[in-house]
């Protein structure tokens, strides 16, 4: 059986075992196009346990229509590669999967000159896999032919689950996990956190990372929506939960716009922005030691159906679909 052709930018260290799963599933070549990482998590690593190719953007297409696969799967990154690997797709007469991954198209100009291609692809593509709920939605309002599929995102369970050394800094503590730009709405977390100790875990290592999580009281994540950025998902809040940290997300996370962070079950959400509702939040869990155990209880059952072999089930199904 033929290959199938996956193109993206980068295999980063949380990507490595969801690609494996899909490979093993379906034998699947990963076209890296490379370019910048704005989420996090780095770029390709050396050594990956699945074939890659590092392609140039514009010689996707060519690759796509090669007669070497039988399907072509391609996300939204790059400038070029996206709309390459469709028509390589149908100059080869094979079927195309889009990768979909934003619940709101960027407002900015040359995002706008590239509304109306990817409109065409959203329309024509065989089948689509989205990072969840939110994201189908968004991607059900550009009408589809093809069929819409949920793959769940999702990190190394067994390795953020495993126990840890706490790092406890304070009575009460809370954690923000990743880079202070403003999109990720750290000025308003700085200001809304006036109890306990507000600890920032960037460009720590995983076994770090972990420790950290292990001992805070609460993460939050509280991204504000811009121009050019939406919180796709926010896979910090994966890891957080298989800890079982309970978390405070805006609604401009992905994660709980897709029902992973779900209000005053798993954690709490409050609006993007509103500094007074943050704190609310905050105060909230300081003052209640027994919500925050329901909380982290319930989003370590909730995480535990995110995982690798799910995301790859629902790429393969989206693959079968056409």
């Amino acid at each position: 059986m033929k290959p199938v052709l996956f193109v993206t930018n980068h295999a980063p260290p949380f990507r490595i075992g969801a690609f494996r799963a899909l490979h093993e599933r379906e034998n699947v070549h990963f076209a890296l196009i490379g370019g910048d990482v704005r989420h996090g998590g780095g770029g390709t690593q050396g050594a990956l346990p699945f074939p890659v190719i590092h392609a140039p953007q514009r010689g996707v297409a060519r690759l796509a229509a090669s007669g070497r696969y039988r399907a072509v799967i391609a996300g939204l990154s790059g400038k070029v590669a996206l709309p390459a690997a469709y028509a390589g797709a149908r100059a080869g007469r094979i079927p195309f999967v889009l990768w979909a991954t934003i619940w709101a198209h960027p407002r900015t100009p040359a995002h706008a000159l590239g509304y109306l291609p990817l409109r065409h692809i959203y329309r024509h593509a065989d089948a689509i896999a989205t990072y969840g709920p939110h994201v189908s939605a968004y991607v059900r309002s550009k009408h589809p032919k093809g069929p819409v599929f949920e793959a769940p995102q999702a990190v190394d369970g067994a390795f953020w689950g495993a126990s840890a050394t706490p790092d406890r800094r304070a009575d009460f503590q809370i954690l923000f996990a990743g880079r202070p730009a403003p999109e990720k709405g750290f000025d308003v977390l700085e200001r809304a956190a006036d109890v306990g100790t507000l600890v920032v875990a960037q460009d720590r290592s995983p076994e770090q990372l972990r420790n950290l999580y292990a001992g805070s009281d609460v993460l939050v994540v509280p991204s504000l929506p811009t121009r050019d950025f939406l919180e796709p998902w926010g896979l910090v809040v994966n890891e957080a939960f298989h800890q079982g940290v309970p978390v405070i997300a805006t609604d401009a996370v992905g994660a709980a716009a897709g029902g992973l962070v779900q209000h005053e079950q798993t954690g709490l959400i409050v609006p993007a922005g509103d500094e007074d509702a943050l704190r609310a939040a905050i105060h909230r869990l300081h003052d209640d030691a027994a919500l925050r155990r329901t909380l982290g209880e319930n989003g370590r059952r909730a995480v535990a159906a995110y995982t690798y072999d799910a995301w790859a089930q629902a790429m393969s199904r989206a693959l079968a679909a056409c």
